[in-house]
């Protein structure tokens, strides 16, 4: 009986070929909405998680902070400067490296050619740090520290901006606030930091340079430090707090004037910030499934008032309420399975697209085409209970004088 009543249920979805699929757009789109947000939220985590996790978990990054001064909070009251610096490199022991950093926005020109880009000043140990590698040419080592000589390594889209033939760039001379600057390397392309800026759009020069050629300052931008191990970060954060602390002079009771942050917690929060935005748009997406499902019994309403007479013949025949209700409720169920099913391939197929043309990061997690294909099968059930016990509830009698 259950496989003769699902083949009626087929048979009166094939005689309304167009009223069903028109019926079953809802439901489509919604799945198809649902499947291609959640991939692209997935997509953004693991990118994020890949870029934090090259850039590598043991790592800290310092920065100048807020200073609080009579109730306000204003930057600019201090600085990590080289000083701080030294002396991490001589007083930590729970670092492997300390990478310095300043920055400055210059015109880097060869030829007619010329770009405004960010022009980094910093130590050899700034490739290994950050996990970058030469495309051509070589780094800046520390004789070249040492003597403060003008050379510079460019990024990946810089080069290309500057010369049409990039792999011949290396032994040219750019100029950096007109002092000329022989190209010594060109870093291989890394893309880009979180989907914000590009770090293949700069150039980097040695930091005695920057500091006695370029901004004439000890104020650093940043530094970077490498940990020894991840399981010491925590403790780790604490040596470099009470070093720099120790260096800005700063009392038992005074504030932090600097901020040490932890790459793991920048990935939990982007990861977070990725995450709730996706559930966000998952939700608004569900919406479209349930217009879908007032959509189903809407039509599954007007096919009882259709088929009032066909109802009132089989329930003559010894069909009970249970069967006239499987019926309809099968109905509903199979057109919302099946636009399920077309709303995943339209999902899946939109994620592939944003992926391949876009290049955007998606990923279709096997939960979202769980969550999306069950929530399409609980909105055919719940829209199909009330045109199905409508069904089921018709008098023979009346249902066989209807006209």
């Amino acid at each position: 009986m259950i496989w003769e009543t699902i083949k009626v249920a087929l048979s009166a979805l094939r005689a309304n070929k167009m009223r069903s699929f028109l019926t079953m757009l809802g439901i489509i789109i919604g799945v198809g909405a649902v499947i291609t947000v959640v991939a692209m939220g997935e997509g953004a985590q693991r990118a994020v998680q890949e870029q934090i996790e090259s850039l590598g978990t043991n790592q800290l990054t310092v920065s100048s902070g807020w200073r609080m001064h009579r109730g306000v909070g204003a930057a600019g009251g201090a600085f990590i400067g080289y000083d701080d610096y030294e002396a991490l490199a001589a007083e930590a022991q729970l670092l492997l490296a300390v990478v310095p950093e300043t920055s400055n926005e210059l015109q880097v020109e060869l030829l007619n050619r010329n770009a405004s880009v960010r022009v980094l000043g910093t130590v050899p140990e700034y490739v290994a740090v950050h996990n970058r590698e030469l495309q051509y040419g070589r780094f800046f080592g520390q004789p070249d520290m040492v003597a403060r000589r003008t050379v510079v390594v460019l990024g990946s889209s810089l080069a290309s901006r500057l010369t049409d033939y990039p792999e011949r760039i290396v032994g040219q001379t750019v100029r950096i606030r007109a002092i000329p600057f022989e190209v010594i390397g060109v870093l291989a392309p890394a893309g880009e930091m979180g989907g914000f800026f590009s770090v293949d759009d700069r150039a980097v020069i040695p930091l005695s340079t920057a500091r006695y050629r370029i901004s004439g300052s000890d104020r650093l931008s940043s530094l970077t430090l490498e940990v020894i191990s991840p399981q010491l970060v925590d403790q780790a954060v604490v040596e470099a707090e009470r070093i720099i602390r120790r260096e800005h002079r700063l009392g038992p009771g005074d504030q932090n004037d600097f901020d040490i942050r932890n790459r793991t917690d920048l990935a939990t929060t982007f990861q977070e910030t990725t995450r709730t935005f996706s559930v966000l748009l998952a939700g608004i997406a569900l919406v479209s499934l349930m217009v879908g499902g007032i959509g189903i019994m809407n039509i599954m309403l007007v096919s009882v008032t259709e088929r009032t007479r066909e109802i009132g013949v089989r329930k003559a025949m010894g069909a009970t309420k249970r069967n006239i209700l499987f019926q309809f409720l099968a109905e509903a169920l199979t057109l919302c399975m099946l636009g399920g099913l077309f709303g995943l391939l339209l999902g899946a197929g939109g994620a592939v697209g944003l992926s391949y043309f876009a290049n955007w990061n998606t990923a279709v997690a096997p939960a979202a085409v769980v969550l999306a294909l069950g929530f399409a099968a609980g909105v055919g059930l719940f829209f199909g209970i009330y045109p199905a016990r409508r069904a089921a509830a018709l008098d023979p009698i009346d249902a066989l004088r209807y006209e």
